[in-house]
Formats: C-alpha cells, sequence, structure tokens
C-alpha cells in the first residue's frame, strides 16, 4: 500500500476517541440526523462496522457526506426492521444498503421481506437488494483478510502485543487457533474493537479488504 493512499484522511470516520457507554447511542443520533438529508443510508450493526466502512471509503478518495451517504450504526440486527421501515419504501424511500453478522442473516432476510424490500430467501438475494453478510462478524472478516505477521506488528506499533501474548498464554485460549485467540483479544473491550475497526482496514492492501464491506460501499 502507497503512503499517499494510508495516510489520506477519513472524512466523516469517528473520532479516535470515541467509546463508553453513551458511544452506541451518540454514534447513533448523530447519524440519523445526518440521515435527514441523506440520499442513502447503509445500516451496520455496531460503530465497529460504521468506523470500518468509513474509513474503507476515505481511503478510496470518497466523501460519503457530500454523496449524501450515511452509514448508520443500528445498535444491533434486532433494530433492523424498524431502520428498514423508516428509510424504505414504508417512510422516507431512501436507497438502503446494509452489512450483517452470519448470525443474523435470516433476521435480516425476514425484515427485509416485512418492509416491502423484496423477498430474499438466500445470500445471492440479499447481495441483489443491497445487504450483505459477513462469514462470522465483522472483526473475523478483517481477521482473516490480514497475515499473521501483520497483525502482530500492528500489535506491536499499538502497545497491545504484550497483553495478546499474555491472552495466548491463558489455558482457555493457549491451544486455540490464533484467529480464534486475536477475535477474543479484539471483543475484550469496546475500545480495542473500535480502535483495530479502523487500524485493520487501514493496514489492508487493497486486494485484501473483505468482499462485504466492498461491496456494501459500492451499492452506496
Amino acid at each position: 500500500m502507497d503512503d499517499e493512499r494510508r495516510d489520506r484522511p477519513v472524512r466523516g470516520a469517528l473520532d479516535d476517541d470515541v467509546g463508553g457507554p453513551d458511544a452506541p447511542r451518540v454514534a447513533a443520533a448523530a447519524a440519523l440526523a445526518d440521515a435527514a438529508h441523506a440520499r442513502s443510508v447503509i445500516l451496520v450493526e455496531g460503530i465497529s462496522d460504521q468506523i470500518a466502512l468509513e474509513t474503507l471509503a476515505g481511503l478510496h478518495g470518497r466523501d460519503l457526506a457530500a454523496e449524501g451517504v450515511v452509514i448508520v450504526p443500528i445498535g444491533g440486527a434486532h433494530a433492523v426492521a424498524r431502520h428498514l421501515v423508516r428509510f424504505g419504501p414504508q417512510g422516507a424511500g431512501l436507497a438502503i444498503a446494509g452489512l450483517c453478522d452470519a448470525g443474523e442473516a435470516a433476521h435480516v432476510r425476514r425484515s427485509l421481506a416485512a418492509a416491502g424490500l423484496g423477498s430474499p430467501r438466500t445470500r445471492t438475494d440479499m447481495e441483489r437488494l443491497g445487504f450483505f453478510v459477513c462469514v462470522e462478524d465483522l472483526e473475523d472478516e478483517l481477521i482473516r483478510a490480514s497475515a499473521r505477521e501483520s497483525i502482530e506488528a500492528l500489535l506491536e506499533g499499538q502497545g497491545d502485543l504484550t497483553s495478546f501474548r499474555s491472552l495466548q498464554q491463558q489455558p482457555a485460549w493457549r491451544h486455540r487457533s490464533f484467529e480464534a485467540q486475536m477475535h477474543r483479544f479484539l471483543g475484550a473491550g469496546a475500545r480495542r474493537k473500535l480502535r483495530y475497526a479502523r487500524a485493520l482496514v487501514r493496514s489492508l492492501w487493497p486486494e485484501l479488504i473483505p468482499r462485504p464491506l466492498e461491496e456494501v460501499l459500492r451499492r452506496a
């Protein structure tokens, strides 16, 4: 990755110090306010998904705000139905795309049908409607796309490698795969999960960006 692309400012991405118990509410409120003037929304489950997509958009040189595209963290897939009604043909009539975890795909399919957006039965059907499914979740996609050496270098640069090594030595995790260990490490703290959503996207070569992230942005 060339330095110009890696260092390009990410316009619209959340601040590095986002976090705390009020972060989901604050992020959702800000996105919903922006969506009042949008032409298109991307519904995502949480703030880490929002950060990853806004970071990727910035790396592609896109200004989502200028394009009228807003990424809305809905606070979990349980909330997707009401957001589809709010923004879809029964509500504001905006173009809608979305990203979800594998475990929530069936719920999202039912919600799309209930909102009058189609009758998807498969992931291919969902993709035709602009909704893309991570193999497991966002963190799983980013970890699998990254080489182990690259992740460890990133951990060292962030000052987290010693903490990660400690987790690897814990009896419950000692014999688990590196990917499982890293997934657990990222999930151990909300701020860590958000911080690495940006860092992992920025560390990837363009051809290694997970397909669901690339495709959902293309649909926006």
